[in-house]
C-alpha cells in the first residue's frame, strides 16, 4: 500500500504544550522581556520563546536575572519575569524575591522543577518550593495541571500587581511542561483593582489638614506618574505643606517644579531666598538611611502626618523611634502591613489615584509658613554639593589586626561630592539612576534630584549587587533614556558580570565604580564599635576599567574629580555600556555632615 501523507493540521488547532501556553499567556499579559539562566528543567518554555515576540535576556547569574526582573517591575508597573532552574538556580534567585517582597515590587519568578514522579525521592536538585519561598513571596504555586497554565500565569500577574505589590513564584515541573494544554492561546488578563477613596474619606482628610498647623506628607510605593506627582507637589506648595519621600522612593514626586508653582507657594517665603530655592516646590528630602537631620525633625514636629503609598516602617522611622504618636493618616491599596505606631484614619486606596482626587477638594489650611520655609531652605542646603574637607585620620587607618589597612599613601583620589555636582549639570531630566547597597549610595541619594517618575531603582531592603542588573533592565525597558549606575567596589563585583549581558543585548549605561578598597559601611560600624580593630572588610580589586574593556565595554580610570566631566562625556558618547573607575580615599565614608 502506498504511503499516504497525513492531512495537514492547522497550527491554530494544534494542541499547545503547557510550556508554550505559558509563553502565549505572558504575551497576552504584555510582557516584553524575560530574564534568566537556562536550565534543562524548563526546556519547553525556552522552545516556546524561540518564536515569541518576547525577548529572552540571557544573564550570567540567577541573582542578576532576578534583579533585572525586579527593576523592570519597579520601572514599568508590570511584573518583571525571571526564569531559573531548580535547586541551585532557585537559591541564587532568592535574593531578588526577598528584595521584591520587602520593597513591595511586582515580580514573577518561574522555577523549573523535577518531574512529578520523582518528588519526595531526593532527586537531583530537588527542593521544597513552598518551604523556601513561602515566607517571602505573596504567593507560591506549582503547575501540576498542564491545562491550567494560562490561568496560573494570569492569576499570578494579578496577585503580583494587586494591593501591596510583590513577588509570585511559579514552579513548573519539566514533565508537565511538555503535556498538551489545549489549543487556546491563553485567557483574558485579569483587571487589577485600583481602589479610589470615597468622597466622605476625602472630606475627612481635608478637615484634618485644615485643623493642622504643621501637616506633613510622606510619599512612597510604586506606580507614581508624572501627573500624580506634579499635581501633589503643586497642591502641597500652594498650601505650604512639606513633602518627604520614603527611603529609596525618591522618584515618587518631582523634586523641582521649576516655575510651575510660580516660584513657590502663594503665601510664599520672604523675599531674598537664593535662586535655587525658588524651584524646589514642596519637596524637602527623604527619610531613612542618609537622611538629613531636618527631615527627622519634620517627622518629630508634625502635628499631622499623611502617608501616601508607604507605611511608617523601620527605616523610615529610624528604627521605630520617630513620629509614632502624631496624628496619622495612612493611604495604602491593601492593609497596614509594615506600619508601626498610630493610625487615626486609614484609606484603602491606590495612592497616586488618591492624590488626583485630593487635589480637587477645596481646602484652606492655616499652616505654619515659617516651619515650611525653614524645611525647604534646609533641604536645599543639605542637597547642594560642597567640596569635601580633607578627612581626619581615624583609628582604623593603621595596619593592625587582619591587615585591613586604610593607608592611602600619596595616591590621587576623586571627590565624590564634586562628581555629584557634575552629574547634576550633565544628566538629562529623566535620567534613570540605579545603585545597590553600601555607603557609595549616600552620595546619589543625597545630591541627585529626580524630576521624572520611574527614575530610580535601588533596593529598599539593602541588598547588595542590584545596581548593575538594574541598569541593564532600565536601558532595555527605556532605550531612549539615559541610565547611570553608582556602584561601590564591593557591590559592583557581586553582579558586575552582567556587563556581559549588557554588551550582548545592547544595553547602554554609565557605571561609576567607587573604589575605596573596603566594605565601607561595615568598616564605619567597626570604627564606632571596635575602634582601631578593622577586621574582615578589606577588598582586593582589579583594574575595573581594563576589566570592562575585556567585555567589549568602555572603560576608563579617573583619579581626580577635575577630570571627571570629560571622562563622563567620553563614556556617554561611546554608545557602549561603560565603566568609570573612580579611586576614592578609603578614609572617606560618607558625604560631609551639614548642620541644617
Amino acid at each position: 500500500m502506498a504511503n499516504v501523507a497525513p492531512e495537514p493540521v492547522d497550527p491554530a488547532e494544534r494542541p499547545l504544550s503547557a510550556g508554550h501556553l505559558i509563553v502565549a499567556q505572558l504575551e497576552r499579559e504584555g510582557v516584553r522581556r524575560v530574564y534568566g539562566v537556562p536550565g534543562e528543567s524548563f526546556l519547553d518554555v525556552l522552545d516556546g520563546l524561540h518564536d515569541s515576540p518576547i525577548s529572552t535576556v540571557v544573564t550570567r547569574h540567577e541573582g542578576g536575572a532576578g534583579f533585572m526582573a525586579l527593576a523592570e517591575g519597579r520601572l514599568t508597573g508590570l511584573p518583571g519575569v525571571a526564569m531559573v532552574t531548580r535547586g541551585p538556580g532557585a537559591a541564587n534567585a532568592f535574593i531578588a524575591v526577598h528584595t521584591a517582597y520587602q520593597d513591595a515590587t511586582p515580580m514573577i519568578l518561574f522555577v523549573g522543577l523535577i518531574p512529578v514522579a520523582d518528588r519526595g525521592r531526593e532527586a537531583f536538585q530537588e527542593f521544597d518550593l513552598t518551604g523556601w519561598f513561602g515566607s517571602t513571596a505573596k504567593k507560591v504555586v506549582t503547575l501540576d495541571d498542564p491545562t491550567a497554565a494560562a490561568r496560573v500565569v494570569a492569576e499570578s500577574v494579578h496577585v503580583a500587581r494587586s494591593g501591596r505589590p510583590g513577588p509570585v513564584v511559579i514552579g513548573i515541573p519539566e514533565d508537565v511542561l511538555t503535556l498538551p494544554a489545549g489549543s487556546s492561546g491563553g485567557v483574558r488578563p485579569l483587571a487589577v483593582p485600583r481602589p479610589r477613596a470615597a468622597e466622605a474619606e476625602l472630606k475627612e482628610l481635608v478637615r484634618r489638614f485644615e485643623r493642622a498647623r504643621r501637616p506633613l506628607v510622606v510619599v512612597g510605593g510604586e506606580e507614581w506618574t508624572a501627573e500624580s506627582g506634579q499635581e501633589l507637589m503643586r497642591w502641597a506648595a500652594r498650601h505650604s505643606i512639606p513633602v518627604l519621600a520614603d527611603f529609596r522612593a525618591y522618584d515618587a514626586v518631582p523634586h523641582d517644579l521649576g516655575h510651575d508653582v510660580e516660584n513657590g507657594p502663594e503665601r510664599g517665603l520672604e523675599q531674598g531666598l537664593e535662586q535655587d530655592l525658588e524651584g524646589t516646590g514642596a519637596y524637602v528630602g527623604s527619610l531613612g538611611f542618609g537622611r538629613g537631620d531636618h527631615a527627622a525633625r519634620l517627622l518629630d514636629e508634625a502635628d499631622l502626618t499623611v502617608f501616601l503609598g508607604a507605611p511608617r516602617g523601620d527605616v523610615l522611622s529610624d528604627g521605630y523611634t520617630r513620629g509614632l504618636d502624631s496624628e496619622t493618616v495612612l493611604v495604602l491599596p491593601g492593609d497596614a502591613q509594615g506600619h508601626c505606631g498610630r493610625i487615626d484614619q486609614f484609606v484603602s486606596a491606590h495612592a497616586p489615584s488618591f492624590v488626583l482626587d485630593l487635589v480637587t477638594m477645596s481646602a484652606s489650611p492655616d499652616t505654619d509658613v515659617e516651619w515650611f520655609g525653614a524645611a525647604r531652605e534646609a533641604h536645599v542646603r543639605f542637597t547642594t554639593p560642597a567640596p569635601e574637607p580633607a578627612p581626619a585620620p581615624t583609628a582604623s587607618n593603621g595596619s593592625e589586626g587582619s591587615g585591613d589597612s586604610d593607608d592611602s599613601g600619596d595616591a590621587a583620589y576623586v571627590d565624590l561630592t564634586a562628581v555629584m555636582a557634575v552629574l547634576r549639570e550633565e544628566l538629562t531630566p529623566d535620567a534613570v539612576i540605579t545603585y545597590g547597597a553600601g555607603n557609595h549610595a549616600l552620595w546619589p541619594a543625597r545630591y541627585l534630584p529626580h524630576r521624572a517618575p520611574a527614575s530610580l531603582v535601588a533596593p529598599r531592603n539593602g541588598a547588595m549587587g542590584m545596581g548593575i542588573p538594574a541598569a541593564v533592565a532600565a536601558s532595555l525597558a527605556f532605550p531612549g533614556r539615559e541610565v547611570v549606575s553608582v556602584a561601590g567596589d564591593g557591590c559592583f563585583l557581586m553582579n558586575g558580570q552582567e556587563l556581559a549581558t549588557a554588551v550582548g543585548h545592547g544595553a547602554v549605561f554609565v557605571a561609576l565604580v567607587v573604589d575605596n578598597g573596603c566594605y565601607a559601611t561595615i568598616r564605619e560600624h567597626q570604627e564606632g564599635a571596635y575602634p582601631g580593630r578593622p577586621s574582615g572588610t578589606r577588598l582586593t580589586n582589579p583594574d575595573f576599567a581594563a576589566w570592562a574593556r575585556s567585555y567589549g565595554a568602555y572603560g576608563e580610570t579617573v583619579t581626580s574629580d577635575i577630570d571627571f566631566r570629560e571622562a563622563f562625556r567620553r563614556a556617554r558618547a561611546s554608545g557602549l555600556p561603560a565603566v568609570l573607575h573612580l579611586l576614592q580615599d578609603p578614609a572617606v565614608r560618607a558625604p560631609a555632615t551639614t548642620t541644617v
